[in-house]
């Protein structure tokens, strides 16, 4: 006779969850979302600065509004989270911030004015499969110009796209703006015959491997396909032989980082027939180039460079990529590479798949989590020293009206305070607040209340001076960072003690 317990035995207890979180998303706290919240801040300041205004469009989007850009297939959700609402019709978390414009500008195309600066910031999601530093969630920061056909706006994104860098935390030399023209690929496919649209984007996104795979990788992603470290295969976009050759002189032919803008253009134009697209992309291109020039953006900011296409189908002219150049180490001090933490370029069609009519647009995005994880790599963390409240201790519950009136006194003055509101003693109390980063400890002990005094730990200090005392009875004797004053003092001193001086008791 089995005297195991059936799982409905009204006595059974209930199965618990496993806390655990899905593949592909973090938890964060404090110090990763001051660091990004910061980055928007600088940024958002620059963009507004060039006239561009904030826009907020939903996270969620009907499923055909944002169209299939991620890799096609044939359900509905393939690179997007997507559900089926109540009434049949699709929704899909946004893969991007430019789709939704692009619907957005559509629906409200009367209204606004033209041409249309926007810059936004948020969340975006991609189902793909994770992997170390490549996640599900992400936080993007986009500026667009929709409405101008004119190169001038292309070379404005590309300046505002150098100085919003800048304000984020990265100097001058530290990123590099790549910059290259669809259209001179697309000389290069009619010159060799290929017309499927669907070759001609395996194409793009193979030369968009360049940098990572280097010409062996692309030119086997270019011809039949090619089979990586893992076992996994690619089909190619299987071009003839010629056709490969002729791409690879191409790229060759502006490898040189030492040219200036108008000789790598020089450089292209002498690689061989682009045809009337491709001469179209020289013309547009040096107009960006004079533009630039002209609001002194820097030869080493921003270079053209063929092999930057960009993945994405969306994009019809202007191509840039966004390359860190700042150096990163790993948690061990092993070197890092970043790579790209950014791009954009020109995407004329978007809103014509709503209108029936072309309107030109124009815009940059880079990735606000992975800078703010590239700086913090580089040892130069935007968040900075985090510094948590000031923390009441509490000792008893008689005097709650004393601790209460201390921690709205600090919050009065601007200075960050909490009060300590569990139920552990003194030692667990500091304890706490070493955890939390406080700067102060604040003590209203019986002693403290009945003459009219407080007496405050400084932490920091008391941190530094651990280091140099080694002996527990000199520690004790020494109370390092603690001073006893007056009640009425207490505010000025916590200040002076967050500003670096010191107020003796």
């Amino acid at each position: 006779m089995s005297t195991d317990t059936p799982d409905d035995a009204p006595n059974a207890e209930p199965a618990r969850p496993e806390a655990r979180g899905p593949r592909g998303f973090q938890d964060r706290r404090g110090p990763d979302l001051i660091a990004e919240r910061r980055i928007v801040e600088r940024v958002s300041a620059v963009y507004e600065r060039w006239g561009f205004e904030p826009l907020e469009t939903s996270a969620f989007e009907y499923a055909d509004a944002l169209g299939k850009f991620l890799p096609d297939a044939d359900r509905p959700n393939e690179g997007v989270f997507a559900l089926q609402d109540d009434d049949d019709q699709w929704m899909a978390l946004r893969y991007d911030l430019t789709a939704p414009l692009a619907r957005y500008a559509a629906q409200s195309w009367e209204t606004l004015p033209k041409p249309f600066r926007r810059y936004a910031f948020g969340p975006v999601w991609r189902n793909e499969k994770p992997g170390p530093g490549r996640f599900r969630e992400f936080i993007q920061c986009d500026a667009d110009t929709v409405g101008s056909d004119r190169p001038e706006a292309d070379a404005e994104i590309l300046a505002l796209a150098v100085e919003g860098l800048t304000a984020a935390g990265l100097d001058r030399d530290q990123a590099q703006i790549k910059v290259s023209n669809r259209k001179l690929f697309d000389g290069l496919f009619t010159a060799g015959g290929i017309d499927d649209p669907a070759r001609r984007l395996t194409a793009l996104r193979a030369i968009d491997k360049f940098d990572r795979l280097g010409w062996e990788g692309v030119a086997a992603l270019l011809g039949e396909g090619r089979l990586d470290e893992s076992g996994d295969y690619t089909k190619g976009a299987q071009l003839p032989g010629p056709l490969i050759g002729t791409i690879e002189r191409f790229l060759a032919s502006a490898g040189d980082a030492a040219l200036s803008r108008a000789d790598t253009l020089s450089a292209i134009a002498r690689a061989g027939d682009l045809g009337a697209e491709g001469d179209q992309a020289l013309k547009e291109l040096q107009a960006v180039d004079t533009a630039l020039g002209l609001m002194g953006v820097d030869e080493a900011a921003v270079r053209f460079d063929p092999t930057v296409v960009r993945g994405l189908e969306y994009y019809t002219g202007v191509v840039f990529e966004a390359e860190l150049l700042l150096p990163t180490t790993d948690e061990k001090g092993r070197p890092v590479r970043f790579g790209s933490i950014g791009g954009g370029g020109r995407y004329d069609d978007l809103v014509a798949r709503f209108t029936g009519q072309s309107v030109p647009a124009t815009g940059f995005s880079f990735g606000v989590s992975r800078l703010a994880a590239a700086l913090r790599a580089s040892g130069r963390d935007p968040a900075g020293e985090v510094r948590g409240p000031v923390v009441v201790i509490a000792f008893s519950d008689t005097d709650m009206a004393h601790y209460l009136g201390a921690v709205a006194e600090l919050r009065a003055a601007g200075i960050a305070a909490e009060l300590y509101l569990g139920r552990a003693g003194m030692k667990a109390q500091m304890k706490y607040a070493d955890r939390r980063g406080a700067p102060v400890a604040v003590l209203l002990g019986g002693d403290e209340i009945a003459s009219g005094q407080v007496t405050l730990k400084d932490l920091d200090a008391g941190r530094r001076l651990s280091q140099a005392v080694s002996d527990n009875a000199e520690w004790k004797q020494a109370r390092p960072g603690q001073q006893t004053l007056p009640r009425s003092e207490m505010v000025a001193a916590i200040r002076a003690i967050l500003e670096g001086s010191s107020i003796s008791g």
